[in-house]
């Protein structure tokens, strides 16, 4: 698989990678908290031959500067930022993860400049900070850190615990690379971000579009959840992938490429 060049933002804030022709309709891929813009380059390899295909460093990511206090909203502002830098009108975002949460916010204040979105093994809430399974969940990924452990060291235990039956050998060490290279700081911020997310209100206002990608052995983002928010969200459309995890593109690329491949082409059938 070819390696596209790192780019930055005329502002100089944000780094990605692209692919494809920057006249085509903008298919922009936002990673999860243990991801990169690399994390996607399969699908910008897959897409690129229909749609300018573009992945983000998230703000704190490889080359993008971390925001100087980190929310769900600010992340949002700043995926708005990085449109704008990029001009990428009416695109297709596909985030995944806290990346889907980033596009539930963003489309609240940005109804109408969606093409159309896809929300990969993400949640419309994450809670109270006093629940006892967002605690435990919290907990678990930074309690490590607390302990003296790296990012790095973590990795490949972080990973192996994300993912469902027989992840693909290359999508594995590409997300293992991915989680050791994420900086403390970044990953502890965005954990901390998570908490009291919610926009279970809003789903009935998504007028775009939309797909909801699900894994049957995500933990942290189950199918069942998933399939009844795709409930709320007017004319949406549910697929879940047997036997996969949380990391969907990278565990089975083919498969995730498959049903994006689907909705897309059912986008060009309505034009």
């Amino acid at each position: 698989m070819s390696q596209p060049a790192p780019m930055i933002t005329k502002d100089g804030r944000f780094a990605y990678e692209a692919a494809g022709d920057p006249g085509a309709i903008p298919l922009i891929f936002l990673h999860g908290i243990g991801g990169a813009a690399r994390s996607w380059r399969q699908q910008l390899a897959t897409f690129d031959d229909r749609f300018h295909t573009i992945a983000w460093d998230m703000p704190g990511y490889g080359g993008s500067a971390p925001l100087a206090s980190v929310s769900i909203a600010a992340l949002a502002d700043a995926l708005q930022q990085f449109i704008e830098q990029l001009g990428a009108a009416k695109p297709i975002l596909v985030g995944h993860s806290i990346g889907g949460m980033i596009v539930q916010k963003w489309l609240v204040q940005s109804p109408k400049l969606a093409r159309a979105v896809v929300l990969a093994q993400t949640s419309p809430a994450f809670g109270k900070a006093d629940g006892d399974w967002q605690k435990s969940f919290i907990a678990a990924r930074l309690g490590p850190l607390d302990s003296g452990e790296t990012m790095k060291s973590l990795a490949p235990t972080l990973v192996k615990e994300l993912v469902g039956d027989d992840p693909d050998p290359n999508g594995m060490e590409l997300a293992r690379e991915c989680m050791g290279s994420v900086p403390e700081a970044s990953y502890r911020a965005m954990m901390l971000a998570l908490i009291g997310f919610d926009q279970r209100s809003t789903l009935g206002d998504i007028s775009v579009p939309t797909l909801l990608l699900s894994g049957s052995k995500d933990n942290n983002a189950p199918a069942p959840m998933m399939a009844k928010t795709a409930t709320y969200i007017p004319g949406a459309a549910y697929v879940e992938l047997a036997g996969v995890g949380h990391l969907a593109n990278l565990e089975r690329p083919a498969a995730f490429d498959e049903a994006l491949g689907r909705f897309l082409n059912s986008l060009a059938t309505k034009a």
